[in-house]
């Protein structure tokens, strides 16, 4: 068995290996240059291939084949070197670590996103005019979020202030009239300057190589993921074929995407509509409830009534007829017929009978009306009237008479024959 080939690390390795560990966010030093020798010290390869991995795209970079080992004694020198390269980059990573306090970034403190993407946006147009793609006015988590709420293309151009490309990209491949009209009507643009402290945030985020850097972002298996990525001076025409081809080869996730939104939206419209028929229903059933509820409590309310009136019914008769047992008590006894001062009345009710009654002629009229109101047969009011001459006979006191006058005051003969009026109704 062999042991890989250990050789003490030049200047310019040394170099690629910091670098990729700052594009990578690797902490392990030993991680990182594993990575570079798999790649033969490719930084792009790997830094590409890392990316890749953490995207969960298939790698653009085949790495080398791995070199043969060669017997026991490099293995042999690897084990003896092993605690010092891990004492090495231990306190290197520390070092690094530490300084990263000591020493932070000015554009790592994002305070005011879209004043950054405004300016970016005023200083690119005086310098490459308005004949431009339309810039996405908002935050980077905005243009995502709407990207994947339209489900559109997201594309991403991280601008290199100082790199000698950027000024022939934007100005003979960005602002061209085709690449314009593709990028308008297929997807959002979002852009900014790697020195301001959005795009800065966002280069970390995407951790390009070079410059001029674009990356075509979508909605792809529900989460927004990076599937394209251009890096590099472009021309128009390999721009427009690069872009129209990331987009062929995933439109179908969109297309995906759009049908399985549909089908949820009517899910949910169906789910809606039921409930709202549900609901209709059961509003209905409420309803139908309640009138019978308000019916059974008129009818009950309906049946109380009647039977208070029955009750209050009943107790006015017995009342009335209490009333009648005692005026029929408290009547003088009637005065024999051979009584000089004795007076017969014929009373003529009004179902049309007749009764007959002796009384005195010191007794009040209001005898006359006891009498008749203790029979049964009388009505419940009434009044008394003579016909010679006609006239109501005072039987009950009233303001004209608080005192009912006699028989003798009243004019009444030895035989007489009263009329009884009804004025139950009245």
């Amino acid at each position: 068995m062999a042991a890989p080939e250990e050789q003490d690390l030049t200047q310019e390795q040394t170099e690629k290996l910091l670098q990729f560990q700052d594009l990578t966010g690797i902490e392990s030093m030993e991680q990182c240059r594993l990575a570079l020798e798999q790649h033969n010290w490719n930084m792009e390869a790997a830094v590409q291939d890392r990316l890749n991995e953490q995207e969960g795209v298939p790698s653009v970079f085949n790495p080398p084949p791995s070199r043969p080992l060669q017997g026991l004694l490099g293995w042999g020198y690897y084990l003896i070197m092993l605690p010092f390269r891990f004492t090495y980059y231990t306190i290197l990573d520390i070092f690094r670590f530490a300084l990263r306090f000591i020493r932070p970034d000015p554009r790592s403190r994002v305070t005011d996103p879209v004043g950054d993407i405004v300016s970016f946006m005023h200083s690119f147009e005086e310098k490459y005019g308005r004949a431009h793609p339309v810039f996405y006015q908002g935050t980077y988590s905005q243009a995502l979020n709407d990207a994947k709420r339209e489900l559109r293309f997201l594309l991403v151009y991280l601008h290199g202030d100082d790199h000698q490309d950027s000024d022939e990209f934007c100005r003979n491949t960005l602002c061209a009239p085709e690449v314009v009209s593709l990028i308008n009507s297929r997807m959002l643009f979002w852009a900014c300057s790697t020195n301001k402290p959005e795009g800065y945030r966002v280069s970390q985020a995407l951790r390009e190589n070079t410059y001029p850097f674009l990356a075509m972002i979508m909605l792809k298996d529900r989460r927004m993921t990076v599937v394209g990525r251009l890096e590099g001076l472009i021309q128009p025409d390999d721009l427009i074929n690069q872009l129209t081809f990331i987009m062929d080869a995933n439109q179908t996730y969109l297309v995906s995407e759009r049908l399985e939104r549909e089908e949820r939206n009517q899910t949910q419209v169906l789910r809606q509509q039921q409930d709202e028929a549900y609901l209709a229903s059961l509003r209905a059933d409420q309803e139908k409830e309640r009138k019978k509820r308000e019916e059974r409590e008129r009818k009950r309310r309906k049946e109380e009534e009647v039977q208070q009136q029955k009750l209050a019914e009943e107790r006015r008769r017995q009342n009335l007829q209490e009333e009648k047992e005692r005026k029929l008590e408290c009547l003088p006894p009637e005065p024999s017929p051979d009584d000089p001062e004795s007076v017969k009345i014929i009373f003529k009710l009004p179902n049309d009978t007749r009764v007959e009654r002796r009384f005195h002629f010191s007794q009040s009229l209001t005898v006359i009306h006891d009498f008749l109101f203790s029979l049964k047969e009388s009505p419940e009011k009434f009044q008394i009237e003579a016909n010679f001459p006609r006239r109501v006979l005072p039987c009950v006191p009233s303001e004209e008479w608080p005192t009912p006058p006699t028989l003798q005051e009243a004019g009444l003969g030895h035989t007489e024959v009263l009329f009884v009026q009804d004025l139950t109704d009245e």
